[in-house]
């Protein structure tokens, strides 16, 4: 007898895919294993994989012809056109039914149009996301898998035994829809990073350059605030980031760092998808711009020196305090607020897509292994088990009565902000949704008239049917000939 055949290839031997390789050899599979610059491979294979149930392969072909049918090749390579041109290398080398699987950040649409193209060929994709970063790819990770259903029964074993799993043991990975739906949930997951990262990086620029706290101070703080409704990984690692001294400098390390953040594009697709789809998402989209913001340092340093701001007040021991919890009551609030864009996100494009989502299980699927996990992705999803067709996570009991607690004292926050010249674009534009979606009526009735002034572009009156479009004539010049309605 030959030896037995891999259960699944992965192509893409860099740290996430070296991770996952041995996540999944650990639970008891056998995987084949290939990567365009082979000495990667060897390297691999005599390296972190020595001794263990991994095939090192030189080609393709090999690959290929190592796997179990069906054959299962998972590609852990840059998104865009390395996907494509692996997937037209891999086609002639595959039989019908077999699965291809992208487990990169790829943009949705892409997944969609892969999906549909596979098919078409007599095979299947799979468009994952995976999140959790390196430590989450080798003991755990959030999977967010979409594209051909055909598909999950066969990776399904394997997915859900290498993801991270919940106190009760259910898995973070679950079938989540057709074509793209896999892929865009990671998306807007990686939005609502943007949005929390930033949430937590304007409470330690409120912390630090309002009431002039220290490193180890604010150590202290993340850390307590992580023992109670704050509780998430993000939390977590800043506690840990504040620990840290540089040991050229004997400073703070996180002092030492310049700046200017980078960003890998999901945050902007996120924010994109929304403006496409009307989803108002404002708290995720000011996440991408503050690192726009930060990456112009340069600018920064000469707009420094010549615009002028309010000088910060002194604030006592008592009144620091007493900011200190008004601080923590305003990033959960805003939290909830990110939380809630990014589920109304969801339900759009579920609706535009055909997506069948389960916002339960995708908050159960966040709940360990990836980036956002965090104490309340429980509660999100009980709120969407209490009631599947919730508008918005603001209007569940449990959200409403949090942000009830915090409102007072967030809107303190974002008060004292703006009187000390501190950016907080993540906390006011959340502080702004809240109030805007709270508002049974909002100017847009001035606005939709300019519209009309100018453009003709109609408007619906308040005493009549919604669908019904109407057109005044502002002017002596004004003609009776009108635009396009608009798009809310």
């Amino acid at each position: 007898m030959g030896k037995a055949k891999a259960d699944i290839g992965l192509i893409g031997i860099a740290v996430m895919g070296e991770n996952l390789v041995l996540n999944m050899e650990s639970k008891g599979f056998k995987i084949a294993v290939f990567n365009r610059t082979v000495d990667k491979v060897e390297n691999f294979v005599n390296g972190r994989g020595k001794g263990k149930n991994i095939v090192g392969c030189s080609t393709v072909e090999e690959l290929v012809d190592n796997l179990a049918s069906p054959r299962k090749i998972m590609l852990m390579v840059k998104a865009g056109k390395p996907i494509d041109d692996f997937i037209e290398r891999l086609i002639p080398l595959l039989d019908k039914g077999d699965i291809i699987i992208d487990g990169g950040n790829s943009h949705f649409p892409d997944t969609i149009r892969r999906t549909k193209y596979l098919e078409s060929k007599g095979m299947l994709f799979i468009g994952t996301g995976v999140s959790g970063g390196e430590e989450g790819a080798l003991l755990g990770p959030s999977i967010m898998p979409g594209g051909s259903a055909k598909a999950w029964p066969a990776v399904k074993p394997i997915f859900q035994a290498i993801s991270a799993k919940v106190d009760d043991g259910t898995p973070c990975c679950e079938w989540v829809g057709s074509d793209g739906a896999g892929h865009y949930v990671k998306t807007v997951h990686n939005g609502i990073e943007y949005g929390d990262m930033q949430m937590i990086c304007e409470a330690y620029t409120l912390m630090k350059n309002m009431l002039g706290m220290n490193a180890k101070e604010m150590q202290k703080v993340f850390a307590e605030w992580n023992a109670a409704e704050l509780d998430s990984y993000l939390i977590d690692i800043t506690a840990n980031i504040l620990k840290v001294v540089d040991e050229k400098t004997q400073n703070p390390l996180v002092e030492m760092i310049l700046d200017t953040a980078g960003q890998k594009g999901t945050g902007k697709w996120t924010s994109m998808s929304a403006l496409d789809l009307g989803a108002p998402s404002p708290t995720i989209a000011e996440a991408v711009f503050a690192r726009c913001v930060s990456a112009i340092k340069a600018e920064r340093v000469a707009a420094s020196k010549i615009l002028k701001g309010p000088e910060v007040q002194k604030f006592s021991t008592a009144d620091k305090d007493a900011m200190i919890n008004k601080i923590r009551k305003a990033l959960y609030a805003s939290k909830i607020c990110s939380y809630a864009q990014g589920f109304q996100l969801l339900t759009l494009a579920a609706e535009e897509y055909g997506w069948k989502l389960n916002f339960g299980e995708i908050a159960l699927m966040w709940r360990g292994g990836c980036i956002i996990r965090a104490r309340f992705l429980g509660d999100i999803k009980e709120a969407f088990e209490k009631d599947p067709k919730l508008a918005n996570l603001l209007l569940a009991d449990f959200f409403k009565k949090a942000v009830e607690d915090c409102q007072s004292a967030w809107r303190e926050v974002v008060a004292a902000a703006a009187i000390n010249g501190i950016p907080v674009p993540a906390f006011s534009s959340a502080l702004s949704y809240y109030d805007s979606y709270r508002s049974a009526v909002l100017p847009a009735n001035l606005l939709q008239a300019q519209r009309d002034y100018f453009g003709a572009h109609t408007f619906e009156r308040i005493d009549e049917p919604r669908g019904k479009f109407f057109h005044h004539e502002w002017t002596e010049t004004s003609g009776s000939t009108t635009s396009t309605t608009y798009n809310a």
